[in-house]
């Protein structure tokens, strides 16, 4: 089922009785959602991707703007008649009730001629659990469940319905880090067998790129890039989206442009083509940096990271605006732990360049 949001926007009414300011929690959004695909709302808290996720499921009105199902206007309808599965971060589950009459309750409230048999209930019900791999945990009760368990016990209640669209409102962030793992591996596995168009809202940027067929990142409750996850992670539009994807994250430093060569602080990193004489921030990838004994960009070497196949490198530079630099190399590459300095080559595809007032990505040739 195809998803189309068309300038949708939500504006909640101030608390503030002083200032009378409203808040714009989702500005403008369009984006058309394709069939049986996984798309990943990611963003910090705040900023709009639950709003849009309630907004679809009809548990909220927008203040303008539409929905469509496929060719259909949702706008209006209210959530029972929109076909949606909603799984929730606190699962919601029922504590009185066995996982079976969890999974069947939703199939048990419909009315009239969309209501099965009890026959079909069962088989629907043993469906969804065999898909989520508890079918043979259907007599316990919630309180006997690991937290992952109750996860899926939510997801098949959601399925069950045969949802036009699945949602998921941070449906992992109270899992532990193994079970998270396993549980979006999962998610992903059932996205692609039922083929189901699935929004999964998420602020861990891990998670949304690990399992989604496109990411859109928010902030502030206004898109600012949708995606492919590695397409995104490779080409950020603006710093904001360079410095929320990617772990460890991005290493930001102040730098100028002058006769198109690039500098941070003293040091010449690279040599573009014309790119106007300008202060600028230089963003670097972990992995955009290359070991090299006489290499253009010198820093305070703190710490070495042994971590397998890699080796984190922690440095400082007087440019950089974050604490410390991380830069990772691969393991082959042996680091003398007691010098005082490191020195490093820049790879071009792994540096990005972004306006000091805006902050917004200045594209550049190398050289």
């Amino acid at each position: 089922m195809k998803v189309v949001l068309q300038n949708l926007t939500k504006i909640f009414p101030s608390r503030n009785k002083k200032s009378n300011e409203e808040v714009v929690a989702v500005n403008d959004f369009s984006f058309e959602i394709p069939d049986g695909k996984l798309i990943g709302l990611l963003g910090p808290s705040g900023c709009g991707k639950s709003t849009t996720l309630y907004m679809i499921s009809g548990l909220q009105k927008p203040t303008s703007g539409k929905i469509f199902f496929g060719d259909d206007d949702v706008t209006e309808l209210s959530t029972e008649n929109r076909g949606v599965g909603l799984v929730f971060q606190n699962y919601a589950l029922y504590p009185h009730m066995t996982v079976k009459q969890n999974i069947l309750f939703p199939l048990q409230n419909l009315k009239g001629a969309d209501k099965p048999s009890k026959e079909e209930m069962l088989e629907r019900a043993h469906y969804a659990a065999k898909l989520v791999q508890i079918d043979e945990l259907m007599d316990r009760k919630p309180s006997e469940l690991s937290g992952g368990q109750q996860q899926r016990v939510a997801i098949a209640r959601a399925l069950v319905k045969m949802p036009r669209v699945l949602l998921l409102d941070e449906p992992l962030s109270n899992l532990d880090a193994r079970l998270r793992l396993q549980t979006r591996e999962e998610i992903r596995r059932i996205q692609k067998e039922t083929g189901i168009t699935t929004v999964f809202v998420t602020h861990d940027q891990e998670e949304a790129m690990s399992i989604s067929d496109m990411i859109v990142v928010m902030k502030l409750g206004i898109v600012q890039q949708i995606g492919k996850p590695q397409d995104v992670y490779d080409s950020p539009v603006n710093l904001f989206v360079a410095k929320f994807l990617g772990t460890p994250p991005i290493n930001v430093f102040n730098g100028h442009i002058k006769d198109n060569k690039v500098y941070i602080g003293e040091d010449m990193v690279l040599e573009v083509k014309d790119v106007p004489n300008q202060e600028v921030l230089i963003g670097i990838r972990p992995e955009g940096f290359v070991l090299q004994e006489n290499g253009p960009l010198q820093c305070r070497l703190n710490n070495v990271e042994v971590m397998g196949r890699d080796v984190s490198i922690v440095s400082t530079n007087d440019a950089s605006a974050n604490p410390v630099i991380r830069s990772i190399i691969n393991a082959d590459n042996k680091v003398n732990s007691d010098a005082e300095f490191v020195r490093y080559a820049i790879k071009p595809h792994k540096m990005f360049i972004f306006n000091k007032e805006n902050e917004e990505r200045i594209y550049f040739e190398v050289k």
